[in-house]
């Protein structure tokens, strides 16, 4: 990298003790606000018998109940006259924006040009600490539509002086990347292995296409997947999270945890009665708040959101690069995680163990996992179904001894169930193409509980 280091250095370098006192001052300019602007937290205070002037620090954010999707919804067309989480006049909304709905009825998020703006900056400041600068061209495959991440990363090239092609879907002609040469690609694990796979076999291998770095965004994923993905393309791979709900933060070249935004953004892990916060290095759920400086508003206000991911404190000390802002560890979804009697199986741990790097001589990476009742009471059964290339010349027991091995490493408190027979792990291989995943609409899903 030949530009900048930091995209605001002043404040990615902030030393710690300022940086706290910072956190705390806009908590209460963001708690003001919601008192002033936001229908919902003006009854919501009232009714909990909270006084918003004794919101002083972020330890007493934990006085304050927790909200979730499902509180957004219900405050919300159809269920209310208005949205009440709307925190400005209608002549100050930029844009209106959704979630997915995949659970039910969209959330609704309202955003001002500040609010992009902010989404901009945090995105700016990852992209610059994962070396992008003046100059690059950056494909982007991610949506561009209600969902705010393509624009969002869009609006953050601007202001570096990169040059965005906005293709929004990883199935564009390979030719895109012969004629305008992208120095980077920005979309998920599979998508971006997919291409890969369509450039070979038009005989123009992913290593020689010039791409300098892969941006992964959307979904959590395993290192033993972004290692296979480095391999395939030749090139470093970063991690970046984030939602409509303004939760943008990513890894920096050394990485070595997502940097998050702390002057923008506010981070508690809970435990998972989310009575309390958990210590660093343990696992919690990610509860999110809003962050607005003097003067600054929110489409949208947020304070103890309920991401429903889970994640954990890497580190509050200086970074390797530099940056003092906190790292976490990559979040997982709630929703793809699975108890098979007490114990937590994550989408992630599966991917772990299909990409074992023994396997990916003969895999493609595309899999799925179901869970099944067994025939006793009690019993599950793990289904996980693999692609390969070429299934006629595999030996499709060493690949499920490879793959059980390399769950039970990751999860090995799945091991006691395993051995005692309460849980069977059944594998199998197909063809390219051979997943119910593919014949099915939408986004996919990888792990089903069919219990």
């Amino acid at each position: 990298m030949t530009g900048n280091r930091y995209h605001d250095p002043a404040v990615e370098t902030l030393a710690r003790s300022d940086l706290d006192l910072l956190i705390d001052e806009r908590i209460r300019l963001t708690v003001r606000y919601a008192t002033e602007h936001s229908p919902f937290y003006r009854r919501w205070f009232t009714r909990h018998n909270i006084r918003p002037e004794a919101i002083r620090e972020h330890e007493d954010l934990r006085e304050l109940p927790i909200v979730s999707g499902a509180t957004i919804r219900r405050y919300q067309p159809p269920h209310e006259k208005e949205f009440c989480f709307k925190s400005v006049p209608w002549e100050a909304v930029f844009t209106v924006n959704e979630t997915s709905g995949t659970s039910g009825i969209p959330k609704s998020f309202f955003l001002t040009w500040e609010d992009w703006e902010r989404y901009a900056e945090k995105y700016a400041r990852l992209f610059v600490s994962q070396g992008f600068e003046a100059g690059d061209r950056v494909v982007v495959c991610a949506s561009y539509g209600m969902n705010v991440g393509a624009n969002t990363m869009t609006l953050a090239a601007r202001d570096i002086g990169m040059a965005i092609v906005p293709e929004g879907k990883c199935t564009f002609p390979v030719r895109v990347l012969e004629q305008y040469r992208p120095t980077a690609l920005i979309g998920s694990v599979f998508k971006l292995l997919r291409l890969a796979r369509r450039m070979e076999a038009e005989g123009h291998p992913p290593q020689d296409a010039g791409v300098a770095r892969l941006v992964v965004g959307g979904e959590s994923f395993a290192p033993e997947s972004r290692r296979y993905l480095e391999e395939v393309w030749g090139c470093p791979v970063y991690n970046s999270y984030g939602s409509t709900e303004g939760t943008m933060c990513g890894e920096c070249t050394r990485q070595a945890g997502l940097h998050v935004p702390e002057d923008l953004v506010h981070f508690d892990l809970y435990d998972p009665g989310m009575n309390r916060f958990v210590h660093d290095g343990e696992t919690g759920r990610l509860v999110y708040t809003t962050l607005l400086a003097p003067g600054k508003r929110a489409g949208t206000l947020l304070i103890n959101y309920d991401t429903e991911d889970t994640c954990s404190v890497v580190s509050r000390e200086r970074c390797g690069c530099g940056r003092t802002h906190m790292r976490i560890a990559s979040p997982r979804r709630e929703a793809e995680t699975i108890r098979i009697g007490d114990v937590p199986l994550n989408r992630v741990d599966v991917e772990a163990a299909v990409f074992a790097p023994e396997n990916m001589v003969h895999l493609n990476g595309e899999y799925e996992a179901f869970i099944y009742g067994g025939d006793e009471a009690g019993e599950t059964v793990l289904r996980v179904s693999m692609e390969c290339f070429d299934p006629a010349r595999v030996d499709e027991d060493e690949i499920k001894e490879t793959f059980l091995a390399s769950l039970l490493r990751s999860v090995p408190a799945l091991s006691g169930a395993y051995e005692d027979g309460s849980l069977q792990i059944l594998c199998s291989v197909t063809p390219p193409g051979g997943l119910e995943l593919h014949r099915a609409p939408g986004r996919p899903k990888r792990i089903v509980d069919r219990r």
